[in-house]
C-alpha cells in the first residue's frame, strides 16, 4: 500500500518539473519575441517594398437572365418577402473596363451576394475580382460588405488579396450603371482604391 503513494508522489514530481520547464520555455519566448509558432519577418526578404495605393474603375456585370447566366439562385427562403430576404446567389460574373459586355474582358467577379436585409433591398456580397488581364493575370482582390441597392453609391471594404494585391486593403464604391427590373440583370461599376505592395 506504501508504493501507490509513492508512485503518485513520483509522478507529480516529474509533472511538475515538465510543466514549469514549459512555463520557462514561453517565458524564456516571450522576452525573445519567439513564440515558438510565430516569427517576425523582414518586409525586404519577402519582396515587399513601398506600398503604393492603385486606382482603377470596372463594370460588375451580373445576369441572372438567359442560357448564360453568370448569376445563380441557389437558396430560396420558404417565406416570400418584398426585399427578397434569405435569397443567395453564388457569382461568376464578367468584369469588363466599359459598361457593355462586348468591352474587353479584365477578369471574372467570382462569389456570392446573399439579400440580408428585412427593411431594405440590401445585399451582403462577397466576392474575388480574378483579374485574367495583362500583369495582374492571376491576381485577385476579396471584397466584403454592405450593398444597399438602391443607394447611389454603395461603399464595401477590400479586405485582402493575391498575387499583385498580396496584403491589399482599401475599398470599393459600386454605382448601378443599369438594372432591368424585368429579367434582374444589372451592370455596376465599380470604383476600386487599393493599397499593395
Amino acid at each position: 500500500m506504501a508504493r501507490i503513494p509513492l508512485l503518485l508522489a513520483s509522478k507529480f514530481i516529474f509533472l511538475s518539473i515538465l510543466s514549469s520547464s514549459g512555463v520557462i520555455r514561453c517565458t524564456r519566448g516571450e522576452n525573445n519575441d519567439d513564440h515558438g509558432f510565430i516569427q517576425s519577418l523582414d518586409r525586404e526578404s519577402m519582396g515587399l517594398k513601398k506600398e503604393k495605393l492603385s486606382h482603377f474603375r470596372i463594370y460588375w456585370h451580373d445576369i441572372v437572365s438567359g442560357r448564360n447566366a453568370t448569376s445563380i439562385r441557389v437558396v430560396r427562403p420558404s417565406n416570400a418577402s418584398v426585399t427578397g430576404f434569405g435569397i443567395i446567389n453564388m457569382i461568376d460574373n464578367p468584369l469588363t473596363l466599359g459598361p457593355n459586355l462586348s468591352s474587353k474582358l479584365v477578369g471574372r467577379a467570382q462569389g456570392f451576394y446573399a439579400l440580408s436585409s428585412q427593411e431594405e433591398v440590401g445585399l451582403l456580397m462577397s466576392m474575388n475580382f480574378a483579374f485574367t488581364e495583362g500583369k495582374y493575370n492571376g491576381s485577385t482582390i476579396t471584397v466584403l460588405g454592405r450593398n444597399p441597392v438602391f443607394n447611389k453609391v454603395r461603399e464595401m471594404r477590400v479586405i485582402g488579396g493575391s498575387g499583385l494585391f498580396r496584403f491589399a486593403r482599401g475599398y470599393v464604391q459600386a454605382r448601378t450603371n443599369t438594372l432591368n427590373l424585368t429579367t434582374g440583370d444589372a451592370i455596376v461599376e465599380y470604383t476600386c482604391y487599393v493599397m499593395h505592395y
